[in-house]
């Protein structure tokens, strides 16, 4: 492996860790703060995917579309909360579990009622089809480095937020102890509220990052899901900088062993085999990897205070 393709590994993994993160930041709010098992965060990723892809092509602007569709995100998580998600919270965690697939179920079928089975597929702004020279003989493409770019700025942006600001320290006070915020006057009701709309953007908005990568087409958040879990298990459920550790680790495991693993391989076996079963041993690191977190730390990396 020569060292710039390592470089570019990194770069992708830190690309992929960084969206992972934006799913994964949402979650931990909605699990660690609300307390409440939300199957369906996955459907929001698609949720924005799509939504960035009907409005780039209603207003052929890409940028355009992306900017509309982050209040698009925020109001269908809003309106969700309002509607279904509110009710639930007094339920059991078994009854959210099954409340929430039903919603997994529901949106997906929307999704294929309203915009068909097949899959979507956006195409880059010419401003954003270029590469940089990370290196005299390392080009990078301008969008990836745009995704590192914002994932960075949001993490920051949410821990400003959560830490520094007096809405935050209302976050941080209806988590430890609602009943106690709600005698000191907080409304419990609107600040959950909002924090499970800011988590469906926060999803949303990876899912408009992800789309030109990749695909929009139905279900394209359940992997994800499990992989946002995995994320909040080891940096700390409700933790949101171990979320972000976590989530670049995990994208760095998943990405570099893909590169590596075949590699390493093709010393015992045939290149065929090699590449088949590299991949695959890279998305099981991620499992073993989150296995001997709770070994050692069953809390996770960085557990909140009092955890």
């Amino acid at each position: 492996m020569t060292f710039t393709l390592l470089l570019e590994q990194l770069f992708n993994g830190l690309q992929a860790g960084v969206t992972l993160f934006l799913i994964a930041a949402g979650l931990t709010l909605i699990l660690g703060i609300m307390d409440f098992v939300f199957l369906a965060h996955g459907s929001q990723v698609m949720i924005g995917a799509y939504a960035a892809s009907a409005l780039t092509l209603a207003t052929n602007n890409f940028y355009l579309g992306i900017l509309l569709a982050i209040p698009v995100t925020f109001v269908s998580g809003y309106i969700l909360e309002l509607l279904i998600i509110r009710h639930l919270y007094r339920r059991d965690h078994m009854d959210q579990v099954l409340a929430t697939f039903g919603l997994i179920l529901f949106f997906n079928e929307a999704i294929r009622i309203g915009f068909g089975p097949a899959a979507l597929f956006s195409d880059f702004p010419p401003s954003l089809t270029g590469f940089v020279f990370i290196l005299p003989e390392a080009p990078y493409p301008v969008y990836r480095l745009l995704v590192i770019a914002i994932g960075i700025l949001c993490a920051i942006a949410i821990h400003l937020f959560v830490s520094r600001t007096k809405v935050g320290a209302m976050v941080r006070a209806g988590a430890s102890n609602p009943k106690m915020a709600a005698s000191l006057g907080i409304n419990i009701q609107l600040l959950f509220r909002f924090i499970f709309a800011a988590g469906a953007t926060f999803a949303g908005l990876a899912g408009m990052m992800i789309g030109p990568l990749t695909s929009v087409e139905p279900g394209m958040g359940e992997p994800l899901l499990i992989l946002s879990l995995v994320v909040i298990i080891i940096g700390g459920i409700g933790s949101v900088r171990g979320a972000f550790i976590a989530a670049i680790l995990i994208g760095l495991v998943d990405t570099m062993g893909r590169v590596t693993l075949p590699i390493i391989l093709r010393a015992f076996f045939d290149g065929s085999t090699a590449d088949t079963a590299g991949p695959a041993l890279a998305s099981m690191s991620v499992y073993i990897l989150m296995a001997l977190v709770l070994v050692f730390r069953p809390t996770g990396l960085f557990p909140q205070k009092g955890n």
